[in-house]
């Protein structure tokens, strides 16, 4: 009551400001009240932005799954894409910085890479899709569908997110979409590593290939130059009448190459069967039957060692070309691979580093035309030896095994004719090639399915091109006598009952066919995974196939 008195004896103006003041106290609690309701709510629905990476990783996961079950569509079936990412960059690249197209609506997606914010109403994203990058630049103002805080708190480092709204540039000149609307399209429940500490670990990488592509930009443009090495074959074939087949992965016999074949089994047939090495024999029987140029690009399987240039399943092309010899597969070669490299490189010339990116670079030209080294003539002008051309004599083979000896070159048993040439060819030959270089006259006892030479006994119309010591291609004149092509097969089974578990076996099936009349022939093949590393300047196969063998973890 005496309160009440006092209060009324004050003046008007101070019982004005007491009463404002009180308002605005209550006011003010009405608010932190309410504040903390919402937040309380937020909290409780999972619309409340965390800064899930400031918390401990281990629970990353496990906070983002608990996000994940609060939403009530977190993974829609569908988002409109009108425009890419890099046909908005060609489109808009030219305009004003500061211009606003408002009435240029765009609806795009991608991959979130990188989020940061400017204050409760400003945040800012760097969105990769298709190799390329665009900044996507929100603000509340501009925010239609649904509340501003709540949709951006979905959305987090390595989510795929559609953005729909208007294309315009920042002040500084940085061309950006302004979204209307934003949606989380799939979470991704794991922690990326910063853009600036990439993925280096070469297990995870390969492993792992997605999150190479996610976050290694340089493994995108390898892959893209593979497939561009890929259609210029084809292109070039196709163009030249060939016609494109394909043929048995699975094989009884496994035929066409010297390599030790994976065994898998046919449950219906209950029999065992080959994983082809190379579907030659099975491209010529093609041309037996009068489809007179013929080419397959096609995987192989090889049940032998992995190394920095050897995978056992692996790419190539082989092509048939009928009333051909070796000297026009040479000449197409040089054609083939010469455009090749100029198309898809812009020059004959390439840097090519060996030893990885951080060894040094070797110039490889591929400015036409490329020497040709007749092999055996070869071996006996380096090791100053004369060499009989019957490689089944032994005194040749004496001579072969003893310039090995000396040589100190490691060639477990069997130690044959071949065997032993391969080596000094290696020695001799392949070890000093850099720039592209054919050898040429390989003796029969090494090739069983090329023909022999016209005038040179022993030998064989065959070649290989080399480029950087290591084998890109192999073709030759094809061997059609059949009676001829049988004494190499059972050349072959006799090498195999010797312990080389990479001689081919005897193909009666083949010779059969043979029989019908093979016309003049040259046959080429060519492993894509080789040439991709030296246009792509990579000194791994692993390098250059999305998703390479690996011994179990």
């Amino acid at each position: 009551m005496a309160e009440a008195e006092k209060g009324d004896r004050l003046p008007a103006a101070e019982r004005k400001r007491l009463k404002k003041e009180q308002e605005a106290k209550a006011r003010a609690e009405e608010k932190a009240k309410k504040a903390a309701e919402k937040a309380e709510q937020a909290q409780a629905s999972g619309k409340v932005e965390e800064k899930l990476e400031d918390l401990d990783p281990s629970k990353y996961r496990e906070n983002r799954i608990a996000a994940l079950k609060r939403l009530s569509d977190p993974y829609p079936h569908k988002w409109e894409v009108n425009i890419s990412i890099p046909a908005l960059i060609e489109k808009y690249k030219d305009i004003e910085a500061g211009a606003h197209l408002e009435s240029e609506i765009v609806s795009i997606a991608g991959r979130v890479k990188n989020k940061r914010t400017s204050g409760a109403k400003l945040m800012f994203y760097d969105l990769f899709a298709d190799g390329v990058r665009l900044q996507v630049m929100c603000q509340a103002q501009h925010h239609e569908d649904g509340d501003f805080e709540e949709e951006h708190a979905k959305i987090n480092r390595g989510d795929i997110m559609g953005v729909r709204g208007f294309v315009g540039k920042s002040n500084k000149g940085e061309l950006s979409v302004f979204p209307k609307a934003v949606k989380l399209l799939a979470t991704c429940l794991h922690m990326l590593p910063k853009d600036h500490q990439g993925l280096k670990d070469q297990e995870v990488r390969y492993r792992r290939r997605y999150l190479d592509l996610m976050l290694n930009e340089d493994v995108r443009r390898t892959f893209y130059i593979r497939s561009k090495i890929v259609n210029f074959i084809r292109h070039f074939l196709d163009s030249r009448g060939f016609l494109e087949v394909e043929t048995p992965m699975m094989n009884m016999i496994a035929g066409g190459a010297t390599a030790k074949p994976f065994i898998t089994h046919h449950n219906e047939l209950d029999l065992d069967l080959y994983m082809r090495v190379a579907p030659e024999l099975y491209l010529k029987m093609l041309v037996i039957g009068g489809l007179d140029r013929v080419f397959e690009i096609g995987r192989n399987f090889r049940n032998e060692g992995i190394d920095l240039t050897h995978n056992p399943e692996f790419t190539a092309c082989e092509f048939y070309m009928a009333y051909a010899d070796y000297n026009d597969l040479m000449d197409m070669t040089e054609e083939l691979f010469s455009a090749m490299v100029l198309n898809i490189k812009g020059s004959y010339k390439i840097e090519y580093h060996p030893n990885g990116p951080d060894g040094p670079p070797v110039e490889i030209d591929f400015t036409p035309p490329w020497p040709r080294i007749s092999m055996v003539e070869e071996i006996e002008k380096k090791g100053g030896v004369k060499l009989g051309r019957n490689f089944d004599d032994p005194e040749t083979l004496k001579k072969l095994d003893d310039l090995v000896t000396k040589l100190e070159l490691e060639c477990p048993p069997p130690r044959s004719a071949a065997r032993l040439l391969d080596k000094l060819c290696g020695h001799y030959i392949e070890d000093h090639i850099v720039s592209p270089s054919f050898i040429t006259e390989h003796p029969q006892v090494m090739s069983p399915l090329a023909k022999w030479h016209r005038s040179k006994p022993g030998l064989t119309e065959r070649f290989e091109l080399f480029v950087n010591t290591k084998e890109i291609c192999n073709a030759y004149t094809e061997l059609n006598d059949p009676e001829r092509q049988m004494q190499c097969f059972l050349g072959q089974q006799k090498a195999a009952q010797e312990g080389d578990d990479e001689a081919q076996g005897v193909d009666h099936e083949f010779v059969t066919a043979l029989e019908h009349g093979l016309p003049p022939t040259g046959g080429w093949g060519c492993g894509v995974d080789r040439l991709t590393m030296f246009l792509s300047d990579k000194n791994n196969i692993k390098e250059v196939i999305l998703f390479p063998a690996m011994k179990p973890q």
